[in-house]
């Protein structure tokens, strides 16, 4: 049976009762109880991020914007490690997870609440900040705690992941539905959704720490160890493409919404969300295709999607600009996702949430903050007193992916069929 089939039947089992809880060892709960939780913390993630610029602008800080939304960037620098090193060597991931999410609740209410009374600019970034700081670890972690579900290959995880899109969706329209958007009530359900992610680890199957060595120095303790793993060529080819994708992926909210209002769109979250469905029909479709494919292939695709999608923008057509963003969904899952499998796969047990949270790390970090000041940069090298230049705008993101692409190719040497996944150096 397909996995993603095991996952939606045995959440319909359990959502009516019929299963409930008491099945977690057979195939299809667990499977189901997994897929919940990219849901359940997917769902909690969007409502922060997707109405947070409303949010500003209704209690008069629109100037906070681009600080609060780096804060992640910058949280991705520090956090994820530090925790990932907690999760491979002292406490189970499920329960850290839970920890950090019960954190971020209390983190989130207290913000709002603090921006609902008006506090400074610097008081509300500081809590902003506290609050990604919370937040940064917990989804490489709960992708952890996915794979190690998964013993038998990280393959079907793709299908899995799908129903963290889902609930991404569902996270915003929660918000719109409740009439939530743009005051302090978005982020008060936001709150309450994060302290269901907490509760939800209540069930599920535990995953003890995997066996390694106790830390025995400070780096160690802070996770940074986990740098080591970039020692090896094929590891860190693939966690520097993803992170060199990102640069790219960082042009998609902040630049898309704008040249469809040129082109004459409206209700331009609706259209920006082609990108969404189409990166669940990627998803459902990955575990197929990594059964066929190498890893190799499938991420060089994914890059040459993305190219491609960026070049269709460039096009500045009505048309071709729709095709371009409903395509970043099946790049955004063949690159980000299959990296994810790789790091399953062919990094061992005991490094597995540090190797998680070192991706992390180089995305969301280096890739998303390279990504964000740079874009802004090459924006305003396009932008003309007659407007901006989305020609050369996109054109040039699109060079920048196939440059990566070529990188990737070139120095990605893989281990080929048959062979071991590699421990670690």
């Amino acid at each position: 049976m397909d996995p993603a089939g095991d996952g939606l039947y045995a959440c319909f089992r359990m959502a009516t009762g019929s299963s409930g809880w008491v099945a977690l060892n057979s195939r299809q709960a667990s499977h189901g109880v997994l897929a919940g939780l990219f849901f359940v913390h997917a769902l909690a993630m969007g409502m922060w991020f997707v109405p947070l610029s409303a949010l500003l602008d209704a209690v008069g800080q629109p100037g906070l914007r681009p600080y609060a939304f780096a804060a992640s960037a910058l949280a991705a620098f520090v956090s994820p490690l530090i925790f990932g090193a907690v999760a491979d060597r002292h406490v189970s991931p499920v329960k850290v997870v839970r920890g950090l999410a019960a954190a971020t609740a209390a983190g989130i209410a207290l913000t709002v609440w603090a921006l609902g009374q008006g506090v400074s600019t610097g008081l509300a970034w500081v809590l902003i900040q506290a609050v990604a700081l919370c937040m940064a670890p917990t989804f490489s972690l709960s992708t952890a705690i996915v794979f190690a579900r998964l013993a038998e290959s990280g393959r079907p995880f793709g299908p899995l992941r799908a129903m963290a899109t889902v609930g991404w969706m569902c996270g915003c329209w929660v918000v719109s539905l409740a009439g939530a958007d743009g005051s302090v009530w978005s982020g008060y359900l936001c709150a309450l959704a994060w302290l269901a992610v907490a509760v939800y680890t209540l069930g599920l199957p535990p995953v003890p720490p995997p066996a390694g060595e106790a830390a025995r120095s400070w780096r160690e303790r802070l996770g940074w160890d986990a740098l080591a793993l970039l020692r090896n060529r094929d590891h860190r080819v693939v966690f520097v493409t993803a992170a060199l994708f990102n640069v790219s992926l960082a042009a998609l909210y902040p630049y898309t919404p704008p040249h469809l209002r040129e082109l004459g769109f409206q209700a331009l979250s609706a259209w920006m969300s082609l990108a969404q469905v189409t990166e669940i029909l990627a998803l459902l479709l990955l575990a197929r295709l990594l059964a066929r494919w190498r890893l190799k292939w499938t991420l060089a695709m994914g890059l040459l999607v993305a190219a491609l999608r960026l070049g269709l923008c460039a096009w500045d057509r009505t048309g071709p600009v729709l095709v371009g963003v409903a395509l970043h969904g099946a790049a955004f899952a063949c690159v980000m996702i299959t990296a994810q499998v790789y790091v399953a796969e062919r990094i061992g047990a005991a490094w597995q949430a540090r190797a998680q949270a070192l991706l992390t790390l180089m995305t969301l970090g280096l890739g998303s903050l390279a990504g964000y000041l740079g874009c802004g940069l090459w924006y305003a090298v396009c932008r003309k007193s007659t407007g901006v230049d989305w020609t050369w705008f996109w054109g040039g993101l699109a060079v920048w992916t196939a440059g990566v692409l070529v990188y990737f190719l070139r120095a990605y040497q893989g281990i080929g069929p048959g062979r071991q996944r590699a421990q670690t150096e």
